[in-house]
C-alpha cells in the first residue's frame, strides 16, 4: 500500500468535514501529482505540475491560516513554528520551479529534492500536528476548522508567494487580494492557452 493509499484510508476513518480527515485526503493528492509529474512530459506535465502548484500553494496557505493557530497551542510554538519555516522554504522552492523549463535536467533535480521535503513535511505535520489537534479539539471543533479550511482554500493565491509563506498573519492581510489577482492571472492564461 503506497502512503498516499495510507492517508487516504486515515481520512476515511475520520467523520466527514473533519479538518485532519481533510488534510490526508490532500496529502494524498499532492503525492499523486508528485507522480504524475514525474512520469509526464510536455503539456500532460505542465498541466500535472500546474494542478500541483496549485493544490501546494492554496493548501500551505490555509494550513499557515487555520490549522498551524490551534497546532500552536495543541502542538506547541515550536512545533507549529518549524512547519510554518518549511512552508515559506517550499514556497521559495515553488516559485523558482515554476519559473523553470520542466523538461530540463536542473528541473528534474530540484523537483526530486522538493518531493522529499513535501512529504517530509507532510509525515512532520502527520505524526506531530495532526494528532496534537485531535487531541486537543472536540469533533465539533475538528468540523468548524473544516469548513474554515475550506473558505480559506476557496480564498487562498494559487501561485507561491514568498514574502507572505509561512506568516498566518501575513497571509490573513494580504491572501484574499493575492488570490484575486492570481485567479484572474489563471483565467487570462487558460484563455490565452485555447487560442
Amino acid at each position: 500500500m503506497s502512503r498516499a493509499d495510507e492517508e487516504r484510508e486515515q481520512a476515511g476513518q475520520l467523520p466527514e468535514g473533519d479538518v485532519v480527515g481533510m488534510l490526508l485526503e490532500q496529502h494524498a493528492r499532492i503525492r499523486d501529482l508528485f507522480s504524475q509529474v514525474q512520469a509526464a512530459h510536455g503539456d500532460d506535465r505542465r498541466e500535472a505540475f500546474d494542478q500541483l502548484r496549485v493544490l501546494l500553494a492554496v493548501h500551505e496557505t490555509a494550513e499557515e491560516m487555520i490549522v498551524r493557530p490551534v497546532a500552536k497551542k495543541t502542538a506547541g510554538a515550536a512545533e507549529a513554528e518549524a512547519r510554518n519555516q518549511e512552508e515559506a522554504e517550499a514556497n521559495k522552492v515553488l516559485a523558482q520551479l515554476e519559473k523553470m523549463d520542466l523538461e530540463s535536467a536542473e528541473f528534474e533535480r530540484k523537483f526530486a529534492e522538493f518531493e522529499r521535503a513535501v512529504a517530509e513535511h507532510a509525515d512532520q505535520e502527520e505524526r506531530e500536528e495532526f494528532p496534537a489537534i485531535r487531541a486537543g479539539r472536540s469533533e465539533e471543533q475538528l468540523k468548524q476548522m473544516g469548513s474554515s479550511l475550506r473558505v480559506a482554500e476557496a480564498t487562498a493565491p494559487t501561485h507561491p508567494h514568498p514574502s507572505a509563506a509561512g506568516k498566518p498573519a501575513a497571509q490573513w492581510a494580504v491572501g484574499p487580494f493575492v488570490s484575486m489577482v492570481d485567479r484572474t492571472r489563471d483565467a487570462i492564461n487558460a484563455a490565452r492557452s485555447k487560442h
